[in-house]
């Protein structure tokens, strides 16, 4: 089976986004200082150290950003899979707006286990949700908050998210399998 991989957002497009995901962030909240970013491993984690640099260069001021490790609270693992690890915030998540930070929104599941995990280690006024690519086809009722491009997909399709850190390079891409043998 051969597959087709089509560019939708290059290097810049995912600066610019970022960019504006940060500026939207600083204006619904009147500010960071009373915000945390979470950056779901591993590209969420990525894109939170990022988003929290603009942050940081806008607004002048710093905001904590923090990995969150969802596996041991994923619904499509085994127990054993999972783990019985609980989530830990190294800085206090109390009274205070907790943005998600993830690559691609699909089902939401990864989303609800997230805000398991979050709710864990206390109780945020507010969680918020930031993701890079949008593409559909929810299962559960999530809506992210700020979105850097929407990607309506099939189901057949995949969206393919590479960054610097990780990969060598900054590109999203839509995947299709293509007819084979």
């Amino acid at each position: 089976m051969e597959v087709e991989n089509h560019v939708i957002m290059d290097e810049t497009a995912i600066r610019r986004a970022l960019t504006r995901i940060a500026h939207e962030i600083i204006e619904r909240n009147k500010g960071i200082e009373n915000c945390v970013l979470a950056g779901i491993k591993t590209r969420g984690v990525f894109l939170a150290k990022r988003l929290a640099e603009r942050l940081e260069n806008i607004e002048g001021a710093s905001i904590p950003w923090v990995e969150l490790d969802v596996t041991s609270y994923r619904d499509d693992r085994s127990s054993e899979e999972r783990g019985t690890e609980k989530a830990s915030f190294p800085v206090s998540i109390h009274s205070k707006v907790v943005i998600l930070v993830d690559d691609v929104l699909y089902t939401g599941r990864t989303i609800r286990a997230a805000m398991d995990a979050i709710m864990d280690c206390g109780r945020p006024e507010a969680i918020q949700l930031a993701v890079l690519a949008d593409r559909g086809h929810r299962e559960l009722p999530i809506r992210p908050d700020y979105i850097g491009k929407n990607v309506p997909t099939s189901r057949a399709e995949e969206i393919e998210v590479l960054l610097q850190e990780n990969d060598g390079s900054d590109e999203v891409r839509i995947l299709q399998q293509r007819g084979g043998r």
